[in-house]
This record gives C-alpha cells, structure tokens and sequence, in this order.
C-alpha cells in the first residue's frame, strides 16, 4: 500500500470522526442552547429569537449525545480496538450501535455509558445468570432515595424560590439549602441506581455513578465519587484532549476551570449552571495549586474533618446556581444575612432534618470499620433494613415528581 493511500485513508478517517462530532454538538447546541443564544443576544418577542425559545428539549439529548462522541472518537482513536470492532456485516453494526445509544434504563438521566464498556456485554442472555439480588438492592434503595427522601425533601425545598425565601429566617434559608443538597444527591443517586437495577436485570452491568460523594476531604476527591460517569468522560474528551496536567502549571489551571465551566453548561441552558462550573474549576485549580506550593498534607482525623467539611459546605452552597436562577441566588445569599429576626419556621426545619437523615446515615455507614460493615451490619441486619425501605416506599412517598436531571 503506498504512502498516498495510507495517507488518504487517514484523512478520511479525521474527517470522518470530525464531521460525526461536530453534528452531535451541533444537534445539542441547536436542541438545548438555542434558547441561552436568544435570550443573550435577541429579541425573543418575534421572530428567530421567539422560535428559538420555543424550541423543545429532547429528553435525555445530554446523555446520549456524549455517548454518540465517545464512540466516534474511540474508534477513531482504536484506544480501545480490542473491543470496539466494526462488524462486517453493517445490519449487525447499525444494530449494535442503536441499541448502545438507546438502551433505555439509563437513557433519561445517565449514568453516561461509554461505548468500550458496553459494546462486549451485547449478546444473548439467560435469565439464570442474572443476580436477582444486585437487582432487588438496587431497585430498593433507588426508589427509596428517590420517592422517601428526594420526594419529600421536595416539599420542603419549594420554599428556596423566589419570593417565598424572602419571608424565612436565616437558620431556615440555612436549613433548606442543606435539605436541597441531600435531595439532590437522593434523586440523582436514587435513579442511578435504579438504572443499575434495571440494566442488571437484562443482563448487563453499568458502573457506579456515585460513591459517598459528601465524606470527601477535597474538590478533586469529591468528583472522582460525585456523577462518576460524566467525571470521567470530561477527563477522557475534554481536559486531557486539552493538555490536561501535560504542558505547565497554568496551563493545567486553565483547562482543569474551562473543563468545568463547559461541564456545568452541560447540566442547562442557563448562565447559572457555567458559573456553577467556574466555581468548581477555580476551587479544583486552586486546591491544586495549594498542594504544588506548600505540599500541605492533612493526616489527623480532625483535620480530615474539617476539611471534609469545608468541601460539603462549598459543594452545598454552589447547588443554589441549580436550584435557583442567578439573581435569585444573590437574593437568597442576602436574605440569609439579613432575616436574623425572622422567626425559625421548625416545621419545615424537623421535615428537613428527618428526611435529611438517612443521605447522612448511608455517608456515616461508609464510614465505619470495614468489619462492622461487611459483617456485623450488612450481614446481619441488611434485609431488615430493605424490609423498612419497602415500608417506608408504600406508606410515606412523597408527592411524585420527576427526576432532577431529566432536565438536563
């Protein structure tokens, strides 16, 4: 073969996977930011502003478009060639493809699948080898995270909107925003691992999505455990694409915070969720720029919580740019240093703290030895604990809502 053809082939390869990405971005910016666009920069009353506007948000286009990226790319990279083989027969490939794209127990909210890990899992099934109790675990716990806690943690979180939030006190603003983080972990926890369920009962296993996010000590721990799948795909097809950590300490800065801001605006169409990114960059690029410079290494338990806690406490309050729109985040900020003398409404702070409970229990329970883990509790009590959830699913769901990222 000469070079001319080796060399042509190579290009059509290139653009080949440039022109399959550039139209999965370009059917994701026109479906999700076509809006952000014309409320930036239009007129929306008429015209292409209005119609912009008016433009419907596929549900899941987020998840499966970032899925159709990787795809592309891996096989154009033959990083994984070892499995992601294109069959001969283009029915077999076409149908393989589909199926990855639209295998549907994770296909509304992730996790994001990537084509290497799914691609040998195709293939015929037995209802024998399925691990039914993977599933009723799974299955169990995700719904009672999402219809016990999520559901009801709801009710309470309503009252964070505007103008409801101006009339509550200070320690109740305080309140509902930490009952805002534990809802937003049950919701996003609860259907990933229904998903997990789901997909285990045909046979197939997708990853962990989250892994005790809230018991991190640091920014850069608490995404190697928070939404793992979109993590990742962000350091796979984003930040080392970009240079990662490979071209200098300012620029691993820079692409550590560009990562971020393009991955809160992944999550919607709203300035709010870039800036969410941004604050998460900046926090991970200066806490890597304290650990280059001062080589500080925190080993004593009360340090580790401290630490623990100062990363929850940013975390919980960058979910404010998620719940509410920015100028209602400023107000809200405001609000909290300023309704000192409103009365505390401890209704809805009780409601916060029992529903609240079990996202602490299930962080503090990773905590524990080991041994107490795996056979003083899990063990003995395990199927005691299920037996309440499904209790507790069947007398006191919340009012039913959907998911928190199907909106993403």
């Amino acid at each position: 073969m000469s070079y001319m053809t080796v060399y042509g082939a190579v290009n059509r390869r290139k653009l080949y996977v440039t022109l399959g990405v550039i139209i999965n971005l370009a059917l994701l910016s026109y479906f999700k930011y076509g809006s952000l666009f014309a409320n930036t920069f239009m007129d929306t009353s008429k015209g292409l502003g209005h119609y912009l506007t008016m433009i419907p948000l596929p549900i899941g286009i987020s998840f499966y478009t970032f899925e159709g990226i990787s795809l592309l790319i891996d096989v154009y990279s033959n990083r994984h060639s070892d499995v992601l083989t294109i069959d001969k027969s283009i029915k077999k490939h076409v149908t393989k493809t589909l199926f990855f794209i639209s295998f549907f127990p994770h296909l509304i909210a992730g996790p994001i699948l990537k084509a290497y890990e799914f691609y040998p899992q195709i293939g015929e099934k037995s209802i024998k080898t399925i691990d039914w109790e993977y599933v009723f675990r799974k299955l169990t716990v995700g719904y009672f995270l999402k219809m016990v806690v999520a559901d009801n943690l709801s009710n309470v979180t309503f009252w964070m909107t505007a103008p409801y939030f101006q009339t509550k006190s200070s320690i109740t603003l305080i309140g509902m925003l930490l009952g805002y983080s534990f809802q937003i972990f049950a919701d996003f926890a609860g259907y990933s691992m229904i998903a997990l369920g789901l997909a285990k009962m045909f046979g197939y296993d997708l990853l962990e999505n989250f892994n005790f996010p809230y018991i991190s000590t640091s920014f850069s721990e608490f995404w190697r455990r928070w939404h793992i799948s979109l993590s990742t795909f962000l350091k796979e097809y984003l930040y080392i694409p970009l240079g990662g950590n490979r071209k200098g300490h300012f620029r691993t800065y820079f692409n550590l915070t560009i990562t971020m801001v393009l991955g809160g605006l992944w999550h919607g169409a709203a300035w709010s969720y870039a800036v969410w990114g941004a604050f998460h960059g900046l926090a991970l690029a200066i806490e890597r720029l304290i650990n280059q410079t001062f080589h500080i290494e925190i080993d004593s338990r009360i340090g580790k919580i401290l630490k623990g806690c100062m990363v929850f406490a940013f975390v919980t309050l960058a979910w404010l740019l998620f719940r509410l729109p920015f100028n209602d985040v400023v107000d809200y900020l405001k609000a909290i240093g300023t309704n000192t003398h409103v009365h505390n409404d401890y209704l809805l702070l009780f409601s916060i703290v029992i529903y609240s409970m079990p996202v602490v229990l299930y962080h503090l329970f990773y905590l524990l030895p080991v041994e107490w883990r795996l056979y003083n509790i899990t063990n003995r009590y395990k199927y005691l604990a299920y037996g309440l959830m499904l209790f507790m699913i069947a007398v006191n769901s919340g009012p039913s809502g959907s998911f928190i990222y199907f909106q993403f």
